[in-house]
């Protein structure tokens, strides 16, 4: 069976507390062998951590930028402070998830920003890559990239130019690719995941969000059905499916070349082995 890495979802989330256990082991089964849980706020560290060391995955601490409003100066030394004491923590691969989003409204693009440089500088410190939230912001996030060299990491969900996703290659950034390209008229993102050299490409669910469009709902369906089906890890195969068809190759030789994409984007993801996995700690909803 192929094995599979989902370099983003978000387990942490009140949508999987319920039944976390069953999500990741449904995952496993599937053949996804490593998860990357990013945190989006301070609060969340705790949980990503204990998620990521229960089940042998990975993770990632940093601030999200829809939650800049909300977020203080003393979370950034939090975040310091975590990246200090996780130098020995392999499963500690990256910041993340941070960013700039120009897309939802109403955001103070001020306080991203200065929420974006210091968390650049500080894993500019700490040594590590990034995991970068891209909405809109491409070029706003690689005019500070150019002025604080890091160790690379990985554009979270791209859907930016041609030019914009060479300008990251050239940083040492992979791009995230999920469920958006499973839609056909994702135009844009389909000509992007075949034109860039595969070598340029990881996958992701962003789980619970972005479902590939076998479980996406319109807005009608959700008022007779309920909710937007809840996407999973256990989706990256057949995302990974539907690339692979794309570019005409193999899922097999698809998910070797991604796994080794995401470990080269995110290198102490080479340097653990998964131990057997723990009972599941209870994480409350945030």
């Amino acid at each position: 069976m192929p094995e599979w890495i989902d370099t983003h979802c978000h387990l942490d989330a009140a949508e999987f507390a319920p039944d976390v256990a069953q999500v990741r082991e449904r995952a496993r089964q599937a053949g996804v062998v490593r998860c990357v849980l990013p945190a989006v706020a301070a609060g969340g560290f705790d949980a990503v951590r204990a998620l990521a060391h229960a089940w042998g995955d990975a993770y990632a601490v940093g601030i999200h930028p829809l939650f800049t409003g909300a977020a203080t100066e003393a979370d950034l030394a939090t975040l310091d402070v975590w990246l200090g004491q996780g130098r020995g923590d392999p499963a500690l691969v990256a910041v993340g998830e941070i960013g700039l989003d120009h897309f939802v409204p109403g955001l103070d693009r001020a306080r991203q920003d200065l929420f974006y440089r210091e968390q650049l500088r500080l894993a500019a410190r700490h040594g590590l890559p990034v995991i970068l939230h891209v909405r809109r912001s491409a070029d706003a996030l690689l005019r500070e990239l150019r002025r604080t060299p890091l160790a690379g990491g990985i554009a979270h969900a791209f859907n930016g130019s041609l030019q914009q996703a060479h300008a990251f290659l050239d940083l040492g950034f992979k791009l995230g690719f999920g469920g958006a390209l499973t839609f056909e008229r994702a135009l844009q993102i389909r000509r992007l995941a075949v034109q860039l050299p595969l070598s340029a490409l990881v996958l992701e669910t962003d789980a619970p969000d972005m479902p590939p469009h076998w479980l996406y709902r319109t807005a009608a369906e959700r008022v007779h059905i309920g909710v937007q089906a809840r996407n999973e890890p256990a989706q990256l195969p057949a995302i990974g499916a539907v690339l692979a068809r794309l570019r005409g190759i193999e899922p097999q030789a698809l998910a070797q070349a991604t796994a080794d994409n995401a470990r080269q984007a995110l290198p102490r993801l080479a340097h653990f082995a998964p131990p057997s996995p723990l009972p599941l700690p209870i994480i409350p909803p945030p």
